[in-house]
């Protein structure tokens, strides 16, 4: 049993996937080439952004546009402490503070209530994360930032085609930034990301910031970086998002599935807000009080797990400089010392599901 099982994601789309990858290269376009673009328009079109940027992972989608704003030492970013790293590393590469609000219990997002007492008069913006493949709540987040001035870039590096209140994520906020890593909803077959925005303005910065500042041919209007997308993943993810709605209510329906076969367990599953149309559970993680012992368990059935994430940001080696302590986020800490992750993909099957559900009620 695969914890994700992309090899048969593949068998799937093979043609079409092969003949994309054949087509650039025997094009030679592996730097800006056309599939780059129309990858960007069709996503763009898909989250209902105008402008979508592509470039090398979804970690420069996320300092992409924090340089765009021109994010500097001494300001400061709102954000959660429960997340993969590259949240916080994008805003310290800026020279910047990340300013941590814990999360919601339930959802695993920012606690929007939190926010407004993190705000000082150096906070430049909020990076709240969608955290699991279910966007944070926006609205709330949105209107605290339009009161204080601030920007919001919506960290959807797992959320890409997740709807909230009948809109998608990416386009929720004044930036979505996400993630083609293999094992995202919309994965390519290295690393991938992609930044959307309505700002036109904004769009051409981040472009030409993602393009080592350039603004036409060797004429660097500002300090920039390599961050382009290839071609060759552009041209694979085409050949992918051709069935991607599909599986992205796949995920949401096996996630839901996963729920009601494991009620009455005593593990505490995924809450989905009444918000969501549609969550695409980049991971399905559930929480149980002896995580050591129940991954012990699932392996000796063959049963793969994962734990997204074991340790809050604030709490990692990197990030002792910041002067942050255990206990100063509780719901995180506590979160953390829980979480473990089943296997989810849109290709699960239904008699591997059950054999997951049966080995952790014969535990519980």
């Amino acid at each position: 049993m695969d914890f994700i099982d992309l090899k048969a994601q593949y068998r799937l789309y093979k043609e079409e996937i092969d003949a994309k990858i054949k087509a650039n290269i025997d094009n030679a376009t592996f730097i800006n080439g056309k599939d780059v673009t129309e990858l960007e328009n069709k996503l763009a079109e898909y989250v209902g952004a105008k402008y979508a940027i592509g470039c090398a992972s979804g970690t420069d989608a996320l300092l992409m546009p924090l340089l765009a704003y021109d994010i500097k030492p001494g300001d400061e970013i709102i954000t959660t402490p429960f997340t993969f790293a590259a949240t916080a590393e994008a805003i310290c590469f800026c020279g910047a503070r990340p300013i941590f609000v814990d999360i919601d219990e339930k959802t695993y997002n920012m606690d929007v209530d939190q926010i407004e007492d993190k705000i000082t008069a150096r906070t430049r913006g909020i990076m709240p994360v969608s955290l699991y493949g279910q966007a944070a709540d926006m609205d709330k987040i949105n209107a605290v930032a339009k009161r204080h001035n601030l920007f919001v870039i919506e960290d959807a590096c797992q959320s890409f085609g997740a709807v909230y209140k009948g809109r998608k994520s990416c386009a929720l906020s004044d930036v979505g930034s996400t993630s083609f890593f293999p094992s995202k909803p919309l994965g390519c077959y290295g690393d991938g990301g992609m930044a959307f925005t309505n700002n036109k303005e904004l769009a051409d910065k981040m472009r030409s910031i993602g393009n080592h500042g350039q603004q036409g041919r060797y004429n660097h209007i500002y300090l920039g970086l390599n961050f382009r997308l290839d071609t060759i993943q552009a041209g694979i993810m085409l050949a992918k998002f051709t069935h991607f709605d599909k599986e992205a209510n796949l995920r949401h329906e096996i996630g839901a599935e996963y729920s009601e076969m494991l009620a009455g367990t005593g593990v505490v599953t995924p809450y989905i807000s009444s918000d969501t149309t549609r969550c695409v559970y980049a991971q399905y993680s559930i929480r149980v009080k002896n995580r050591d012992k129940f991954v012990a368990h699932m392996t000796s059935k063959n049963i793969p797990t994962a734990v997204h994430y074991p340790v809050p940001i604030h709490m990692q080696d990197a990030y002792r400089y910041l002067e942050y302590k255990k206990g100063d986020f509780p719901i995180s800490e506590k979160v953390a010392s829980e979480i473990v992750s089943l296997p989810m993909h849109p290709f699960l099957k239904e008699e591997d599901m059950k054999l997951i559900v049966n080995a952790i009620k014969e535990m519980l």
